[in-house]
């Protein structure tokens, strides 16, 4: 794979991503499917109320096209491409199924957990086979050094905690406006990064492809936000990234890259443990982006900081692999 073909995914991505939003918004606008806000949210958020959700069928159209397009003009759509499809499209249809109801009903509560825990350990598993039958190993390589643990039959839980464990950290980390499309463009670029040096060019083609159409989202998802990506664009995305780190075999480097999305989800387990045992509450309010907005901060004071950590961390993991 050449920095030309780089480029190239990057740019069209961007383009059709650009390209389709101002299409799709009008449409979702007059299908009425309008953000529903948490009551025990921000009450700034309460002005949120309406704005289109479901975006992340936007970006999704613009990946699979980049990505399918790309690689056959590379001749690289192989394998590791098609399950990294599957896993985008089969999380971003359950974030889709629970938006839908969410509109539908008028509320801010879609599928229920066990619907959406086991329709993502069916895709999970799914994935785990295809992979399997490529010649894939279970093991678990330890960032930094040449150990691997072997964990054969049993990677496939691993796998199944792995995808459902980051698509749900996303999910909880989509609160702002803007927040998940920058660090998550910032995640699968240092993926993209990775996939590039390993010299996988299919897996590199997906990284950049979602980079460069989160980009373009980022256009219109950005503070006033016009559209919301929701459970159909924040599901999909955490799958996705989950999928990455298995496929370049860089699964707990994602511990750091994704810093930002295992903070949010840490928040809230802490929260949730210390009001029970305590009956007391850590932050202001869980995720921890709301904390810093109800100390004080501005929404785009609060983005653009964690877009920062993103980065930072994003760099710290993908510079050792590089040099």
């Amino acid at each position: 794979m050449t920095t030309k073909l780089v480029l190239l995914t990057l740019v069209v991505a961007f383009a059709l991503s650009a390209i389709i939003a101002p299409l799709a918004i009008p449409l979702l606008r007059r299908m009425k499917f309008g953000q529903s806000i948490r009551e025990e949210g921000p009450k700034s958020h309460l002005k949120k109320q309406g704005t289109p959700t479901m975006g992340g069928v936007i970006f999704l159209i613009a990946i699979v096209i980049t990505t399918c397009a790309i690689s056959f003009l590379n001749f690289q759509l192989e394998v590791y491409s098609v399950v990294l499809l599957i896993v985008l499209l089969g999380f971003g249809i359950v974030g889709f199924l629970d938006d839908g109801l969410k509109v539908i009903f008028k509320r801010n509560l879609g599928l229920n957990s066990i619907q959406k825990l086991l329709a993502q350990i069916v895709i999970s598993v799914m994935a785990y086979f295809l992979l399997i039958g490529t010649g894939f190993k279970g093991d678990l390589a330890i960032p930094f050094t040449d150990i691997t643990l072997e964990f054969g039959v049993f990677y496939v839980l691993f796998m199944i905690f792995w995808l459902v464990g980051f698509s749900n950290a996303v999910n909880l980390t989509d609160g702002l406006d803007g927040l998940v499309s920058g660090t998550g463009a910032i995640a699968f670029a240092a993926f993209g990064v990775i996939a590039y040096v390993q010299e996988q060019g299919d897996v590199a083609i997906f990284a950049f492809a979602v980079t460069g159409a989160l980009l373009g989202f980022l256009i219109f998802n950005k503070n006033p936000a016009k559209v919301f990506m929701g459970d159909t664009g924040s599901l999909a995305l955490g799958g996705a990234l989950g999928m990455l780190s298995i496929v370049t075999h860089q699964e707990l480097l994602l511990l750091l890259i994704g810093f930002v999305f295992v903070a949010e989800t840490a928040s809230v387990m802490l929260q949730v443990a210390s009001f029970k045992l305590t009956g007391k509450r850590i932050f202001k309010m869980s995720p921890v982006h709301h904390h810093f907005e109800l100390s004080g901060w501005s929404e785009w004071r609060v983005v653009i900081t964690f877009w920062l950590v993103g980065l930072i961390c994003a760099l710290a993991a993908v510079l050792p692999e590089v040099l």
